[in-house]
């Protein structure tokens, strides 16, 4: 009887073994048919609590809820085969114990059935992560800019310019670094310290607004098709315009079905002649 290979997923420990062997690929997935389009293309995809902005129209992330990365996780797992998928903890789920990150973060695997969580946090995060990581749970770091705690910072903006913020933000990579994260995010701080941070660091480091010098770069997938119009940050490249297309795809629609030109009869279901 012959034996069918299986196909493999990316593991935490293929994206952290990419660190100087080549740029790692990221973007945002948060249904099942991006994540089959994303799927051959990526290295892993981030299921971030970025859908809150995304797709339910929330001001922030802070807003959303474990069910809701729980669900959304789901539906990329079941469009993915290839690609390591990572589900963010959401504001509230992890930041009060340990204890509490670990439960939240075991559901979302067990749940799930992805290979890994990401929080958001430097060195006061540092324990929570190496007792996630001790007990099997991958963590991807997030440090720099963090958009859970926007309501602290004064809002979005790019950070590490003062000395006290530089030094902050090098702590706390090293902090989530040397706790055990296979990867860090680096968001919203200017280049050059960027840069110095990914070439220190053992992990490899994850650029959104951060270093063309990152090990590996990730975008929110809206953003960089054009489809999220609200307002496009700095450090997004559009490399498609979908929103005016998708816009003017409902129009035609609209016309047509007012005009009664759709559907047309090749688009119903008919009566089968009787034998």
């Amino acid at each position: 009887m012959s034996v069918q290979a299986v196909k493999r997923r990316l593991s935490p420990g293929h994206i952290e073994a990419l660190k100087g062997e080549r740029p790692i690929v990221s973007l945002t997935a948060y249904t099942t048919p991006i994540a089959r389009l994303l799927d051959p293309h990526v290295d892993f995809m981030l299921v971030g609590d970025s859908l809150g902005m995304v797709l339910y129209g929330l001001d922030s992330t802070v807003g959303v809820t474990l069910d809701m990365m729980i669900a959304h996780g789901q539906a990329v797992m079941r469009g993915s085969e290839k690609a390591c998928v990572v589900v963010d903890l959401p504001f509230g789920s992890y930041q009060q114990s340990k204890e509490q990150a670990f439960a939240s973060a075991a559901r979302i695997l067990k749940e799930t059935g992805c290979s890994a969580v990401k929080l958001e946090g430097g060195a006061e995060m540092a324990e929570t992560v190496d007792f996630l990581t001790q007990r099997g749970i991958p963590v991807l770091g997030h440090v720099g800019l963090m958009p859970q705690l926007v309501n602290t910072m004064g809002g979005y903006r790019s950070v590490g310019r003062s000395d006290k913020e530089a030094a902050k933000i090098r702590r706390d990579a090293k902090a989530i670094d040397d706790a055990g994260a296979f990867a860090i995010v680096i968001e919203g701080t200017i280049e050059p310290l960027a840069r110095e941070i990914s070439e220190a660091l053992r992990a490899p480091t994850i650029g959104i607004g951060a270093s063309p010098a990152c090990d590996g770069q990730i975008l929110v997938s809206d953003d960089m098709l054009g489809i999220f119009s609200d307002f496009k940050p700095r450090f997004v490249k559009h490399f498609a315009e979908l929103a005016p297309q998708i816009s003017a795809a409902f129009e035609a629609y609209a016309q047509e079905v007012k005009a009664r030109s759709f559907p047309g009869i090749e688009h119903t279901f008919q009566v089968k002649p009787k034998a």
